[in-house]
């Protein structure tokens, strides 16, 4: 999938770069598996803003995916490439022979008329779905389950690739886009290949009016505040103040790390997404 630049007739568009979608299939989404979305504006049930910079967009539809992939040895056809508002991938349309349709997110390389299928017999292929036992080592994922029948977890936007590493007892070891190492249990289900639109990150706004459009209120900077409003508020030059850059309600930010240590998770992570420097 390509990237498409505008010429330079407006300011907006001088450095506008959008995707061209020339590969997708359908412009619709089937009807059957959708429903409505009903915003929030980043408020909670309260009525206060609990997300702040949230509001407006453009309306959607949800399409429904099917992440869990538990439909075993029936086989699909893929029907059409979709996009999806609500996410980065794209996404397919699958006919089942026993006449059900489904979502599943589009691996790179898939096209309409590709069969897919799920379970132990399936073949290693893009967009078929295994556990991660029957995977051999060194396969591409995405969509990988965290616990059996969950659905899937890690590996769902664009271009996400995730690397069955090695088999160890009733684990699997996966390499992440992070660079973490992370065991799984074999039972979890994953889909092969890499996910499409690896050109998504290269895409380029342009304008303020196509972050309104995706839902993006405008941010007002802390030092441009009065001292109520911000801890960085106040002064006759805008400058953050001495000390660690904070949040508005005065928690450290800008490098500063919030994960919580002795999570149970911690014990899957052989290896973190950070490395420490190497001692000289």
């Amino acid at each position: 999938m390509a990237i498409r630049k505008t010429r330079p007739t407006s300011p907006g568009r001088r450095f506008a770069m959008y995707q061209d979608r020339a590969d997708l299939t359908k412009s619709r989404p089937e009807k059957s598996l959708t429903r409505g979305v009903k915003k929030t504006g980043g408020r909670n049930t309260h009525g206060r803003i609990t997300s702040r910079h949230r509001g407006g967009g453009a309306k959607r539809r949800y399409r429904e995916i099917d992440f869990k992939r538990t439909r075993d040895g029936i086989p699909a056809t893929v029907a059409a490439i979709e996009y999806d508002p609500n996410r980065t991938t794209y996404i397919a349309l699958l006919h089942y022979v026993d006449g059900k349709k489904a979502y599943i997110l589009a691996p790179a390389g898939v096209r309409p008329g590709v069969s897919v299928q799920s379970g132990l017999g399936a073949d290693i292929r893009p967009g078929n779905a295994l556990p991660l036992s029957a995977i051999p080592t060194g396969t591409i994922v995405h969509n990988v389950e965290l616990l059996p029948g969950q659905g899937g977890r890690l590996g769902r936007s664009a271009g996400s690739a995730i690397q069955v590493v090695a088999k160890e007892g009733a684990t699997v070891t996966l390499r992440l886009p992070s660079s973490e190492m992370r065991l799984v249990r074999g039972e979890c289900r994953a889909t092969i290949g890499t996910l499409s639109n690896s050109e998504h990150q290269n895409v380029k706004l342009g304008k303020a009016g196509r972050s309104r459009h995706k839902g993006r209120r405008p941010q007002s900077r802390g030092v441009a505040m009065n001292p109520v409003d911000h801890p960085h508020g106040g002064g006759e030059a805008h400058h953050t103040p001495g000390g660690h850059p904070v949040t508005p309600w005065g928690k450290p930010t800008l490098g500063y790390r919030t994960r919580k240590k002795g999570k149970a998770s911690d014990a899957m992570i052989v290896r973190g997404r950070r490395r420490g420097k190497k001692k000289r």
